[in-house]
């Protein structure tokens, strides 16, 4: 582990099988998610996230970088029918606030995500189809979140040359006082910064700087998402859901 985090926060042990809320088990389990979704459960440990993140009925939520849309119906399911899940994703439009132009698996992924929002068991999902740049990325009200969630993407927006401190601002600002902006990403090699977000890793110590400088703190941080025996130096596709990956709580001060 980084020492920044280290030194902030002690990280803590997963979430024992009998703590995790009943809510967020049957989430997971519900028998009509897509198969294609449950098959990456293993290696995402989905129950052990979204319990970390304290994700429960009635709270509204935001998913950044939705992709396929696996985490938006996690949330979606977990919040239930009384809370919100705003699902941002951006299949057009990377140009004009990105040099480096949408890749087409994205598009495909992007595709995908909105074939899934068709679903009626969704219908507590606001689609939010903007780019990174947009100067109103999270259409809510100042300081009326609960949560702001990015799965395994804060690297892209570093692969992309996306302006993280905008982003990171506009999370700040959607938050509610006592909000909490969830991260989960591929550790890279210490001290590396975002040199290997082309292998979609990213060094955890220079998150956590980047990230408190918007004016969050570390709250808390996880290890059910630790492999010891990752060398972080490989493409993460290679071998999915083996990934050494950190888990980590900002909190917006009161």
């Amino acid at each position: 582990m980084s020492p920044t985090v280290m030194a902030t926060v002690q990280e803590s042990a997963p979430i024992p099988s009998d703590q995790i809320p009943q809510a967020i088990k049957d989430s997971v389990n519900s028998p009509d998610r897509p198969a294609d979704d449950r098959s990456l459960d293993a290696g995402r440990k989905p129950d052990q996230m979204l319990a970390f993140f304290g994700i429960a009925p009635g709270m509204k939520v935001a998913e950044l970088f939705a992709g396929r849309g696996y985490t938006t119906e996690l949330l979606s399911r977990a919040v239930g029918p009384t809370g919100k899940v705003y699902s941002q994703n951006s299949i057009e439009g990377w140009a004009p606030y990105s040099p480096v132009p949408f890749p087409e698996k994205f598009r495909k992924s992007g595709e995908a995500w909105e074939a899934r929002l068709k679903n009626p068991a969704l219908n507590n999902v606001v689609p939010v189809r903007k780019a990174f740049g947009a100067p109103d990325l999270l259409p809510v009200p100042p300081g009326s979140l609960d949560a702001v969630l990015m799965n395994l993407n804060y690297h892209d927006m570093a692969l992309f040359k996306i302006d993280r401190d905008k982003v990171n601002a506009a999370v700040f600002k959607a938050l509610k006082p006592g909000g909490f902006y969830d991260i989960v990403d591929h550790s890279a090699k210490d001290d590396s910064g975002i040199r290997d977000v082309s292998l979609h890793r990213i060094d955890e110590k220079f998150l956590v700087d980047e990230i408190q400088k918007s004016g969050f703190k570390l709250a808390t941080a996880s290890s059910a998402l630790r492999h010891a025996d990752d060398d972080r130096t490989w493409m993460v596709f290679k071998k999915r859901g083996e990934t050494d990956r950190f888990m980590l709580k900002f909190v917006k001060p009161q």
